[in-house]
């Protein structure tokens, strides 16, 4: 009797990730391999890569730390932090032994020039034992102020260019603390790799809904057409918290929402709805970052007056979140007591091209609000001539408006008018939705899985270029200068558990409009 063939049954998790036969065995190199990042995140998403296929036999990780541990050590710290955080659980005990098996730790500190030449021997051995074939990721997973000093050692031993495979580094956000800082990390970095080796990690852009934005706009028909400012009014985009500084106090004293969230996760958001079709969407493509970055250099500057016209900035005060009474943003430990650091931020801009010129596009985040929530809301304007004014919808006709809800109930919904059954003309808005979870019935991947993916596949399309991370900072640099010579009383306080300012209700109304409530 002939044998029968076996056929797999195909794994729908796959679908979400980009699959190719073609990926290459490589090691991945994590500077800072204890921290907080590695552990909640890194880990687990290369685990659940693993479980799902994607990759090769042969793939390897280093841990390079300053901690006397063994290889053994961080593996059991690794099971640890995956069985915590990983979204497949439990964790299977195959897939775990070949992915250990990989795992190895290498103790130095990130200034001494004998750890890097550990390093290379490590690397070279790997190719040997493991048939990784030179092809190399160096992850930096710590502190900013450590990024020159990891770049320039990788340099000095050559582990920046290899005579066999391919090498590529990712670094972490922030990029830089402000625009004459991120430029200079951006000279320190190309002194030692080619801007076709520098990732530089944004986790929103790894989002299923994110990159949905884009599919959404260009794969129907219906709606590019309306996507400009002859058909709609306004857009919002809103990244809400209801969490506090969660014992980060020192970092978020740096930084402030207007670097922690804008310059970065929102601005990456405005640029995907704003931006023009490309010419094309793959891998060898540089179409979509171009696209990104003439949004940015549209983006309408803000100075002097300017700022404080466009702008509202506040710090969160005593209340309550979640049915717990919190303290305020200066009562919280390690901040200080005269703070000017926002927890909050509201701004309007504008992009001066031919698409958006007069179309608003308000942004807003802030920390302890009543929810978490990401999303971009798009309102359309209303139809020319109001044919229900003289019955009884008067008042009730409510703007179309477009959601795209990144998280956490990722999804779209569309409102529009639809008649209410009876006898009587009466019109109520209703919603059309759309839930991901829903409609595909299947685990979305984490953001840093599809990313350390993409990477693997030399595929930077989600990572952000040099010329887009100066365009950034140079829009949000005019912002923190106005802010810098603004009296104090600009800095508003909003209690916790409320969506802001009253300030903040007050700036939009003067344009006639209302923020959104998710």
């Amino acid at each position: 009797m002939p044998q029968r063939s076996v056929v797999e049954a195909p794994n729908p998790f796959r679908e979400g990730l980009r699959f190719k036969e073609s990926l290459e065995p490589c090691v991945m190199v994590i500077f800072g391999a204890t921290g907080d990042l590695t552990h909640r995140k890194l880990l687990p998403a290369l685990y659940n890569l693993a479980l799902e296929h994607p990759l090769p036999a042969g793939f390897s990780v280093v841990a390079f730390a300053r901690r006397p541990y063994t290889d053994e050590t961080f593996r059991e710290q690794a099971l640890e932090s995956i069985n915590n955080y990983s979204r497949q659980k439990p964790v299977n005990p195959q897939v775990w032994e070949s992915f250990a098996s990989g795992l190895h730790y290498l103790q130095s500190n990130f200034h001494d020039p004998e750890g890097y030449v550990k390093l290379n021997n490590l690397l070279n051995k790997l190719d040997q034992e493991r048939g990784t074939s030179g092809n190399r990721i160096f992850y930096l997973s710590t502190p900013p102020s450590q990024y020159p000093e990891i770049i320039q050692n990788l340099g000095a031993v050559g582990l920046n260019r290899n005579r066999k495979g391919w090498t590529r580094i990712i670094i972490e956000k922030p990029f830089g603390h402000d625009l004459s800082t991120a430029r200079e990390l951006n000279r320190q970095v190309a002194k030692v790799f080619r801007e076709e080796q520098i990732y530089r990690i944004d986790h929103y852009l790894g989002k299923e809904t994110v990159q949905n934005i884009l599919v959404f706009r260009l794969a129907n028909g219906i709606f590019e057409p309306v996507w400009n400012r002859r058909y709609v009014d306004h857009i919002q985009i809103t990244v809400a918290e209801n969490l506090g500084l969660e014992g980060r106090a020192g970092y978020y004293e740096e930084s402030g929402a207007i670097r922690d969230m804008i310059q970065n996760h929102m601005l990456q958001l405005l640029t995907l709805v704003a931006m023009e079709p490309p010419i094309a969407i793959d891998a060898n493509s540089d179409s979509v970052r171009d696209e990104k970055v003439k949004v940015l250099h549209a983006l309408q500057p803000l100075s002097g007056q300017e700022v404080i016209n466009n702008t509202i900035r506040a710090q969160y005060g005593p209340g309550w979140v979640g049915g717990q009474q919190v303290p305020g943003y200066l009562q919280e430990n390690g901040v200080a007591p005269d703070s000017s650091t926002e927890t909050y931020v509201a701004m309007k801009v504008f992009v001066d091209n031919w698409r958006w010129a007069g179309v608003p596009f308000y942004l807003r985040t802030g920390k302890h609000l009543p929810k978490r929530v990401t999303e971009i809301a798009i309102q359309f304007k209303q139809p020319p001539l109001m044919l229900f004014k003289d019955s009884d919808a008067q008042g009730q006709v409510e703007p179309n408006v477009l959601t795209l809800r990144i998280q956490p109930d990722e999804g779209i919904s569309l409102k529009f008018g639809a008649k209410v059954p009876g006898t009587d003309m009466q019109i109520r808005s209703v919603n059309m939705d759309f839930f991901y979870g829903s409609s595909f019935v299947r685990e979305q991947p984490e953001a840093y899985e599809r990313l350390l993916l993409d990477a693997m596949h030399g595929d930077s399309t989600l990572f952000t270029r040099r010329d887009e991370v100066e365009a950034q900072w140079t829009f949000i640099q005019n912002i923190l200068d106005g802010w810098q010579s603004a009296p104090r009383e600009t800095i508003r306080t909003y209690e916790s558990g409320s969506w802001g300012p009253q300030a903040a209700d007050e700036f939009i109304w003067r344009d006639g409009r209302r923020w959104r409530r998710p």
